[in-house]
């Protein structure tokens, strides 16, 4: 069964001076606001990078605890940060080139090795990093806490 998940985008103005918002179809987003400065500078706000950021960690987290689940561990806390690289383009534009994943955990039983090795084959079958695979280059690094 397939699920689907909406939201939406919008943009007014030119690029350096408009504005958007973004919405989810939960709410939990609801009409958000980020700007140029916001994006491409250090403007307190959100951009489209950062919510694919959340959303890569955010996944990553609960795959690599389904993972874990499905060979019989039972994790106390996973936790993921997500760094997304945007690099222009020699053409022109821009391109998200790199998502790094740093993910530590409590995960009793499990030394440092073995949660390394736990960990590369979760991403394998997490959602986002499927998504963004071939196009976007994944690096994956772990600490057991």
């Amino acid at each position: 069964m397939a699920i689907h998940r909406r939201a939406s985008g919008s943009w007014t103005g030119d690029l350096k001076s408009g504005n958007g918002t973004v919405s989810t179809q939960s709410g939990a987003l609801d009409n958000l606001p980020f700007t140029f400065g916001t994006r491409f500078g250090d403007v307190p706000g959100t951009n489209p990078e950062e919510l694919i950021a959340a959303a890569h960690a955010g996944c990553f987290s609960m795959a690599f605890s389904a993972y874990l689940g499905g060979q019989g561990i039972t994790p106390n806390r996973i936790e993921t940060k997500a760094l997304c690289v945007l690099e222009p383009l020699d053409s022109g534009g821009f391109k998200i080139a790199k998502m790094r994943l740093t993910v530590s955990g409590d995960v009793p039983g499990v030394d440092a090795a073995h949660f390394a090795e736990l960990a590369r084959a979760a991403e394998k079958g997490c959602p986002v990093s499927n998504a963004l695979r071939g196009s976007v280059e994944i690096e994956l690094e772990t600490a057991a806490s």
